[in-house]
């Protein structure tokens, strides 16, 4: 994996989380699909936080989750949510660019105390713990959309909304 190709596809990426995060309606953030769901706004905001994982990942060796990443509270406004996002995005961004392609070849370990859950070059740390993580949950994020009636933004080409 080349630097040059994860920092395109993180952009990519982003772009496009963007045009979803746009799109969520202020007036539901409390609102969930379902009583084991997180609310809207939680789950926006879970979205718009990560991207702290790139800069996480190409800044050390190691995570422990004994000693979390900073969780931020509940919002109240789509505007804090997209403020957040914009911000974590532009940390991410001057991660990948002080970061070469010897960077993602370095093993990443995360683990808990003692108990590791795996070791993975930084590259495949940096695309599957955040990008793919993201995307799994701007899924998610969709979902929630399309059951509150709001037009999704297609990802990979138009959705059923035309958009």
């Amino acid at each position: 994996m080349s630097i040059a190709l994860l920092r395109h596809e993180f952009q990519e990426e982003m772009d496009k989380t963007r045009k979803i995060l746009s799109s969520i309606p202020e007036d539901k953030l409390g609102w969930k699909p379902h009583d084991k769901s997180s609310a809207l706004g939680k789950l926006a905001m879970h979205i718009g936080n990560n991207p702290i994982w790139v800069g996480a990942i190409l800044g050390g060796t190691e995570f422990d989750f004994n000693n979390r990443l900073p969780t931020p509270p509940a919002p109240d406004s789509k505007s804090i949510i997209l403020e957040h996002f914009e911000r974590k995005v532009a940390e991410a961004t001057k991660a990948l660019e002080a970061a070469d392609d010897a960077a993602l070849d370095e093993i990443w370990t995360c683990k808990q105390g003692e108990v590791v859950y795996f070791n993975v070059p930084r590259g495949a740390a940096v695309r599957n713990f955040s990008i793919s993580h993201l995307i799994h949950h701007r899924g998610q994020l969709s979902v929630y959309l399309r059951l509150l009636d709001i037009p999704v933004h297609g990802m990979y080409g138009q959705s059923a909304d035309g958009i």
